[in-house]
C-alpha cells in the first residue's frame, strides 16, 4: 500500500560530536581550531535535525575529510600492540566520519567502509572484558547500517542494525546506563519503522511503537526537549502508518494525539519553529487518512484550513518538498469536502 509522506526528526549526533573532539585533540591548535563549528551564523536553517542521524550542525565538509586522514594515519599496529582501547577508539571515530560523509554524499562505499571500521573494532572486543567499549561500537555499527538500509532501501542493512542495537541494549539496561539506553530505543524504533516500511509488515511497526514508547518512558521536556519532541513525533509516525495499514482509526487518532504532544513540547521549550511546523504538518496529513478513511467530510474541511494556514503564515519554516506535499494535502481535502 501507499503510505503518507511524513516528516522524521532526527535527534543530534552524539557519536559525531566526539569523533570531531577527537579529531581535534590529534591536530595543532590552529588546524582544531579551524575545525569548530561556525556558531555565529544567524541565517535560519530549516533543515536542521531533519538530514538525517549523521547531521552536520555548521562543521565544513572539508572537516571531514583531514579526520578521515587524521584517523586512518594513527591506526598502526603498534598502537593496537601497546593501547588496544585507543586503537578501538579510533576506528570508532573514523567509522564515524566515514558514515557522516557518506549521508552528505549520499555514498554507499563510505557506508560500508565505515561499517568495516567498526567491525574491525569490534574483532578486538567483547561484551565480558570490554563492555563499554563493545556496546558503544555496536550502537555506532548500527546507526551506520540503518542509514545505509534507508539509502539503499536494503532489508538486510535494516536486519543487521535492528540486532546491533539490540545487542548494546544488553550493556545500556535501563538501570544502569539511562540516557545511553534511551538513544538506542529511540534508534531502534527508527530502524523498525523502517524495516516495516521495506516488509510491509505491521509487526515490526507494532515493535517500533513500543521501542519508542521505553524510550519516552525515561524522558523529561525540561532535561531533554528535543529527544521527547522526536520520540512524540516519530514515534506518531509509526502509528499513523500502522492505521494506514490496519485501515483502523483508532490508530490515526493515537498518532494525532501523539503528534499533539511532540507539537506541545517543540512549542513550550522554544526549539526551533520548523520543527513545530513539522510536528503541524504530520497531524494535518493524519487528519486528511482519517478523513479519507471515515469519509467525514468536516474533517475534511478542517484539515483544508489548516494546510491553507500553514501555506499562509509559515512559508519560511518550511522546507520546498514541504511545501510541495502541502500544496498536494491542501487539494486532497478539498476533494474529501
Amino acid at each position: 500500500m501507499k503510505f503518507s509522506n511524513t516528516y522524521t526528526i532526527f535527534l543530534s549526533s552524539k557519536a559525531l560530536e566526539k569523533a570531531i573532539e577527537h579529531y581535534t585533540s590529534l591536530v595543532s591548535e590552529e588546524i582544531a581550531s579551524a575545525a569548530l563549528p561556525d556558531n555565529d551564523v544567524t541565517v535560519m536553517d530549516n533543515f536542521i535535525h531533519t538530514r538525517g542521524n549523521y547531521e552536520q550542525q555548521r562543521y565544513s565538509s572539508s572537516v571531514f575529510d583531514g579526520a578521515i586522514e587524521v584517523f586512518k594515519d594513527a591506526l598502526t599496529d603498534d598502537l593496537k600492540q601497546h593501547a588496544l582501547l585507543d586503537w578501538v577508539a579510533l576506528h570508532n571515530s573514523l567509522g564515524n566520519v566515514l558514515a557522516a560523509t557518506g549521508q552528505q554524499r549520499r555514498d554507499e562505499d563510505l557506508y560500508r567502509q565505515a561499517i568495516a571500521a567498526f567491525n574491525n573494532a569490534l574483532e578486538e572486543l567483547s561484551q565480558e572484558a570490554h563492555p563499554v567499549e563493545w556496546a558503544t561500537t555496536l550502537y555506532n555499527l548500527a546507526t551506520a547500517s540503518q542509514a545505509l538500509g534507508g539509502l539503499l532501501g536494503d532489508v538486510k542493512s535494516l536486519k543487521a542494525a535492528v540486532d546491533a542495537y539490540t545487542s548494546a541494549l544488553l550493556v545500556w539496561t535501563r538501570e544502569a546506563s539511562p540516557v545511553e539506553w534511551m538513544y538506542t530505543m529511540h534508534q531502534l524504533g527508527l530502524t523498525l519503522h523502517m524495516y516495516a516500511m521495506q516488509l510491509k509488515g505491521n509487526r515490526n511497526f507494532q515493535k517500533s511503537v513500543v521501542a519508542y514508547k521505553n524510550a519516552r518512558a525515561v524522558l523529561d521536556a525540561d532535561g531533554y526537549p528535543l529527544e521527547l519532541t522526536a520520540t512524540h513525533n516519530n514515534r506518531a509516525i509509526v502509528l499513523h502508518h500502522l492505521g494506514e495499514s490496519e485501515e483502523n482509526p483508532e490508530r490515526l487518532q493515537e498518532a494525532i494525539r501523539a503528534y499533539e504532544k511532540a507539537l506541545t513540547v517543540s512549542m513550550e521549550q522554544q526549539l526551533p519553529f520548523h520543527l513545530a511546523v513539522i510536528c503541524r504538518v504530520n497531524k494535518a496529513t493524519a487528519q486528511n487518512a482519517l478523513a479519507e478513511l471515515t469519509k467525514d467530510a468536516a474533517l475534511a474541511d478542517e484539515v483544508a484550513d489548516e494546510f491553507e494556514l500553514i501555506l499562509e503564515c509559515f512559508p519560511h519554516a518550511l522546507q520546498p518538498l514541504c511545501v510541495k506535499h502541502c500544496q498536494a494535502q491542501l487539494s486532497k481535502a478539498q476533494s474529501l469536502r
